[in-house]
């Protein structure tokens, strides 16, 4: 589901059932990312919870984007549903990153090779089933007394 952003995101999907990623997928995934730091002349910058694509790298020595466009960013919860594992939830994109054609996929599966997967083929949490509204009410076997 896609729905304008109060962040200055132009898109947010929320992505159900979540993406699981397993210890060693999640030990992968974030050694590629910081192999392509936008401080070392790469698009990602990294902070827990939050993967975000730039278009081009920072400027050499900076501590903010600059000149380099937001592309999006994937929000996560580590050490969920176990310790080591990283649960992505969410993705929101750009207006810039939707004009360049970046979808939810496209930027999952960017972040997601280097541990060989795509968000298509990424294990996904377990959906419980959603509680009866009403509860298990007990029936009376007559009036009250």
């Amino acid at each position: 589901m896609s729905t304008p952003g109060s962040d200055g995101f132009a898109s947010q999907e929320i992505i159900r059932p979540a993406a699981v990623l397993s210890e060693n997928h999640t030990r992968q995934i974030l050694s590629g990312l910081a192999a392509d730091d936008v401080h070392s002349g790469g698009h990602w910058w990294v902070r827990i919870g939050t993967w975000r694509r730039y278009q081009s790298p920072w400027s050499p020595g900076a501590d903010a984007p600059g000149d380099a466009v937001h592309v999006g960013t994937i929000s996560c919860v580590y050490d969920s549903p176990a310790r080591y594992c990283v649960t992505v939830f969410r993705v929101s994109m750009t207006a810039y990153g939707l004009r360049q054609g970046w979808t939810t996929d496209s930027l999952c599966d960017e972040a997601f090779q280097h541990a060989g997967l795509t968000l298509a083929n990424c294990p996904r949490a377990t959906l419980a089933a959603p509680p009866s509204p009403f509860g298990q009410m007990k029936r009376d076997s007559g009036p009250a007394r």
